[in-house]
């Protein structure tokens, strides 16, 4: 007799796929309807009992949590001079400034150089980079921020965005931060960057073009918001089912306007998938006053747990994903509305402080994999306090 199965201890394969949402409206659905994840057209292996396997590969080394307020040869303490010779000025809450070692570089850029195959192209890109230091004390991420200072943050982020977003031959905005030395992070001093771009990047570009698809494909009746023009929003649609069908374990925090969740295709062992679910946002742009405190109180409870979560200060990638660039209002709307604003946290930590998931041989030559289920992961973030180890540490 066949086992049962158990997605818990079982290896498996999950798709978010069209089915996934008939299946929350039980509604009928067969193999016809399955595609790929739908923000990125891929799969992902989930192996839970992998788990249990011995560890003797690469383990890195402690982090330092004991760090100063300020260090004189941190070129993003205030006052100090940057690795190019240029000043940080002094400053009491963020400050931003371009990128002294910049990956693209300002319009306007030199012609194409002629293709000596048609395999073989080469187009110039253009833009700029910006770093946004987001408090000028050296030892403060954001986990240990006050809400108004992760308000200054997403201030700046939207100021930012505007700004290099309405510039001539930009066509896209990324906002992002890289935490911890295990993610390329140079520097421990809490910051972030924003690149924009003459061109829409790789993965953007596919979730839009997803994101789009969804908004002129037919669906099941749901009360989820829609998206411009009443059409269907794939990530609305997400956001509802998670926050309100029943026996979904994936939501990690919620408050009034946002809900972080492991989604159903995570494939970093924490993975978080953090969104609006009230209604339809474009971008961040968009946000009322409320919905840009609420944003802060809930980026300050994610970053809180993942900290708490090996206590640590917890490594991870974080971007905000959105439409491209800014109209000139959030009254006005075009094609590109059909974007929903989110923002994907991508951890490396799997099983401890010091052991990493490595993206190596079955990820890079066939599908991605992960050893611990979305419901785990999230059951264990769900379970850390909302006070950081270091402040219960201090009392």
């Amino acid at each position: 007799m066949a086992e049962i199965f158990d997605p818990s201890t079982h290896p498996h394969r999950r798709c978010a796929c069209l089915a996934f949402f008939l299946n929350t409206h039980n509604q009928k659905c067969s193999f016809d309807f399955f595609a790929d994840n739908p923000l990125t057209n891929e799969h992902v292996i989930v192996s839970p009992h992998r788990n249990k396997r011995p560890w003797l590969g690469q383990v890195e080394p402690p982090q330092n949590d004991k760090l100063p307020q300020y260090d004189p040869a941190c070129y993003l303490c205030p006052g100090n001079t940057r690795a190019g010779g240029k000043k940080t000025e002094v400053y009491e809450h963020t400050y931003i400034f371009e990128n002294d070692y910049a990956a693209v570089l300002p319009p306007p850029m030199p012609e194409a150089p002629i293709n000596p195959h048609h395999l073989l192209t080469t187009k110039p890109i253009g833009g700029d980079c910006d770093v946004l230091i987001f408090h000028p004390r050296h030892d403060l991420t954001i986990p240990r921020l006050l809400i108004e200072d992760i308000e200054r943050i997403i201030e700046e982020w939207i100021k930012i965005y505007v700004r290099r977003g309405s510039e001539e031959g930009i066509k896209h905005v990324q906002i992002f931060e890289n935490k911890g030395a295990m993610m390329g992070c140079s520097n421990p001093h809490p910051h972030g960057q924003i690149w924009s771009f003459t061109n829409v990047p790789t993965l953007p570009a596919h979730e839009m073009a997803n994101l789009i698809d969804y908004s002129h494909s037919v669906h099941p009746p749901s009360d989820a918001p829609r998206g411009p023009h009443g059409k269907p929003c794939l990530l609305c649609e997400y956001a509802h089912t998670e926050v309100n069908i029943g026996g979904t374990d994936r939501v990690v925090v919620k408050n009034g306007h946002w809900v972080a969740v492991v989604p159903w295709w995570a494939y970093w062992p924490f993975e978080i998938l953090l969104l609006p679910y009230r209604r339809h946002i474009p971008s961040i742009f968009h946000l009322t006053p409320e919905e840009k405190t609420s944003f802060a109180d809930i980026l300050s409870k994610i970053t809180k747990r993942y900290d708490n979560l090996f206590s640590c200060s917890f490594a991870y990638s974080m971007g905000i994903h959105q439409r491209p660039i800014p109209l000139s209002s959030p009254e006005e709307t075009d094609e590109d509305d059909v974007a929903h604003l989110h923002l994907h946290f991508s951890p490396p930590l799997l099983r401890s402080a010091t052991v990493k998931k490595f993206m190596a041989g079955i990820e890079l030559m066939a599908e991605s994999q992960r050893d611990i289920t979305p419901e785990q992961a999230a059951q264990r973030l769900r379970e850390c306090s909302e006070i950081h180890y270091m402040d219960v540490s201090e009392e």
